[in-house]
């Protein structure tokens, strides 16, 4: 196979976007468009959709990163800045805190916001599975609500692994797979409630029905605890919240 044949056949690739399967390639630019989209009212939509629930989720990950003065500190898939903001004020300007995402127009809303709180740090639009930083920078790293929106969740969790310090630690929040009594209740509110309000608040049913269905092809808790070890992870765990809408997944890098 000739270097062209192979570029062309990577390209070609297929991924889910969703429920259904799109080139690697387009991913990206779908789920950029989606979060164009849903970024002006993100905030308030969040607050809507889990009752105010993923304020108490983020603060429950900020305590458990417990992060101290002189720290740096990578956010993420950060968008809107909320967990950056937090951060900001547990270590003041005693350390270094990074911003980040791969969508813009997430990133205004997070600056602004910033801004708002008379809060200056660094904020860059960067792509989670090629990290513009040096080896061994930074000694927490949180992704909360990001990592399913990923194409390759292992390259990008290898890459937090990179610049993590030895023995940094990792915090990623996601949605993950509820107890299954509540399976019923949640695939409601899921497939025809959030799209629903989407529609009525945001002016999108179909960003949410998206969202929805990421959420159902991220990978399980034990099944995403796995791929964090393979990545380069030690001590390994997560934290159910709400019977396991979301999990929180807390390692740390390896020192060897």
């Amino acid at each position: 196979m000739t270097k062209q044949e192979s570029q062309n056949s990577k390209s070609e690739k297929l991924t889910d976007f969703g429920f259904t399967q799109v080139r690697e390639d387009d991913k990206v630019n779908q789920v950029r468009q989606v979060f164009d989209e849903v970024a002006p009212k993100y905030d308030l939509m969040n607050d809507l959709l889990s009752f105010g629930l993923h304020r108490w989720w983020k603060r429950k990950t900020i305590d458990i990163a417990d992060p101290r003065p002189g720290m740096k500190i990578l956010d993420i898939a950060g968008g809107t800045g909320d967990l950056s903001l937090a951060f900001a004020k547990r270590i003041g300007n005693t350390g270094e805190i990074w911003l980040t995402d791969i969508n813009g127009e997430m990133l205004k809303v997070g600056r602004k916001r910033l801004l708002q709180a008379n809060v200056d740090i660094p904020v860059a639009k960067c792509d989670a599975e090629n990290l513009p930083f040096p080896d061994e920078t930074f000694d927490i790293i949180t992704v909360a609500f990001g990592l399913r929106n990923m194409t390759h969740k292992d390259v990008a969790l290898k890459e937090m692994c990179r610049v993590l310090k030895p023995n940094g630690k990792l915090l990623v929040l996601e949605f993950s797979k509820p107890q299954r009594w509540l399976t019923p209740f949640y695939d409601f509110y899921s497939f025809k409630f959030m799209p629903w309000l989407g529609k009525k608040i945001a002016g999108s049913s179909d960003d949410y029905r998206y969202l929805a269905e990421s959420i159902r092809m991220h990978p399980d808790q034990e099944t995403l605890a796995r791929v964090m070890s393979s990545s380069g992870f030690k001590r390994v765990e997560w934290i159910n919240f709400n019977w396991g809408i979301t999990a929180l997944h807390m390692c740390y890098k390896n020192d060897n």
